[in-house]
């Protein structure tokens, strides 16, 4: 079963919401920074990242099939469950080579920025430093090229 794209709704909030909102899932990297309104999206967005319990059956949204989501740091909101910020992040970064840099690069610039030119508050794990410092330097100037 295919599911609508983003274009076809006012935000990408309410196209996450309606898209996911009967599945037991959480929203991951680039979906979740997307929900957090830190990346602003592409347009005609179709592709949704999702922790699942089981394999679901929406074509585009993307299952990474896990046994609980006790280790997953996320909230609720507006009945969907979402990463939350740092569990984007590092999600990211552990999975450096296939994680859209682009959409990295800007949700930590819009974060950076946002909270008063500070990463305070966002928590990387050791294991992820290097990249994040590679995209440290890329967000704090990715608004200035």
């Amino acid at each position: 079963m295919q599911n609508a794209t983003s274009k076809e709704y006012l935000t990408d909030a309410m196209w996450l919401v309606e898209t996911i909102k009967n599945e037991d899932v959480i929203l991951r990297a680039e979906s979740a920074l997307l929900y957090l309104q830190l990346f602003n999206g592409y347009l005609g967005e179709s592709e949704i990242k999702v922790y699942s319990k089981t394999k679901g059956l929406i074509d585009n949204v993307e299952y990474e099939v896990v046994s609980s989501f006790v280790d997953i740091a996320h909230f609720e909101d507006s009945g969907i469950l979402c990463s939350t910020l740092s569990q984007a992040v590092n999600d990211m970064l552990v999975d450096f080579d296939n994680s859209d840099h682009e959409v990295l690069a800007q949700a930590l610039s819009n974060y950076y920025h946002s909270n008063r030119e500070s990463f305070e508050g966002l928590s990387i794990n050791p294991g992820n430093m290097d990249n994040f410092e590679y995209m440290r330097d890329w967000a704090l100037e990715y608004y200035l090229d």
